[in-house]
């Protein structure tokens, strides 16, 4: 079972990292590259414990459905959300927040399970593997630009005084 593992530190509060990383149009904004939309479940604003959303995204060509469930959250530090039904065998992503100096640290823990036996794991060697980094990176990166552009703009500099 591949298990992906990425820290990234964004210079926005706790808070803030916490909620974007949980709200269903950031969510789409970051994963702009597969087209990825809610079309089932909750479609916009903040996902909750016990909340399912169904993903429509394009991935190697083809448009698949990923219904996935949060299945713990402890605000504003984790939560951990599931694969119900989709194109893996099964996934495990849990999203951890720590406050750190001036910002925060977001780390993501990817675990999954190809299908198809064998051949899954011929395809996590071959390129899966590598794509579901990179697609986990990615979104990271994507969600730091967002957390921090907000944090810029909801506190201009201010004018020294005369």
């Amino acid at each position: 079972m591949p298990i992906i593992k990425y820290e990234i530190f964004i210079e926005a509060p706790i808070h803030v990292c916490f909620d974007l990383a949980r709200n269903v149009e950031v969510h789409t904004e970051t994963t702009g590259k597969t087209k990825e939309r809610a079309i089932d479940g909750v479609i916009s604003g903040l996902m909750e414990n016990g909340d399912t959303v169904t993903w429509e995204a394009i991935h190697f060509g083809v448009k698949q459905k990923i219904n996935a469930k949060i299945i713990e959250m402890k605000k504003p530090y984790r939560f951990t959300d599931v694969m119900v039904k989709g194109a893996f065998h099964s996934f495990t992503h849990t999203h951890e927040f720590i406050e750190s100096g001036s910002g925060t640290i977001m780390k993501d823990t990817f675990s999954y399970i190809s299908p198809f036996g064998i051949l899954g794991k011929i395809a996590d060697k071959l390129f899966l593997e590598k794509y579901m980094r990179n697609f986990i990176v990615n979104r990271a990166k994507e969600l730091k630009r967002i957390a921090e552009k907000n944090i810029v703009e909801a506190d201009p500099p201010r004018k020294p005084k005369a």
